[in-house]
């Protein structure tokens, strides 16, 4: 248990385990959205509390859909419709997981899989910080093969040109 403990406190650099994070998107001034808060558990288990207000129910390709909306561009969360182990003991990939979006325009009528946006998160200090990455979200269409917790691999996700998007940066960052 102990370094299991030890192993959190490294990935986290520093933050309290136990402690409270602010999750905000941020747009290309810097200019934050909060989105959720992130409690982590000593073990490295997590759980998230969306931040109410933050978005908006939308029925888009006939689901629903809650979105942040932009000017020209809405943000559209893709809840993981498969397992998630939502531990952070070892990387933040299941984190990355919950945080999957996808973008469309401002006046278009429906989403499409290819407007995919994930964000690959890296530690920062006592933040972490999220880079966003195009990806095609029909990859997740079909299930996983089962126990494979991990089916977007790097291969999937592209580099997207900071400039291009209206929400560029993901942070998670200790509440104050």
């Amino acid at each position: 248990m102990l370094a299991r403990l030890c192993l959190v406190l490294l990935v986290l650099a520093g933050p309290v385990v136990g402690q409270a994070y602010d999750v905000v998107l941020k747009d290309g001034s810097g200019n934050p959205i909060p989105i959720a808060v992130l409690t982590v558990a000593p073990d490295g288990s997590y759980s998230l509390v969306q931040q109410e207000g933050a978005f908006t129910d939308h029925f888009l390709s006939m689901r629903p859909f809650e979105c942040l909306e932009g000017p020209q561009k809405h943000w559209c969360h893709v809840p993981y419709p498969y397992e998630n182990r939502r531990n952070i003991s070892e990387d933040f990939v299941d984190l990355e997981y919950d945080f999957l979006f996808i973008w469309k325009g401002a006046t278009d009528y429906g989403i499409d899989s290819w407007n995919g946006v994930y964000y690959r998160l890296e530690q920062n200090g006592d933040h972490l910080v999220g880079t966003l990455h195009e990806i095609d979200m029909g990859l997740l269409a079909v299930p996983p093969e089962t126990g494979d917790l991990r089916p977007i691999s790097h291969d999937d996700l592209h580099e997207a040109e900071p400039d291009s998007h209206w929400l560029p940066m993901l942070v998670v960052e200790p509440r104050n």
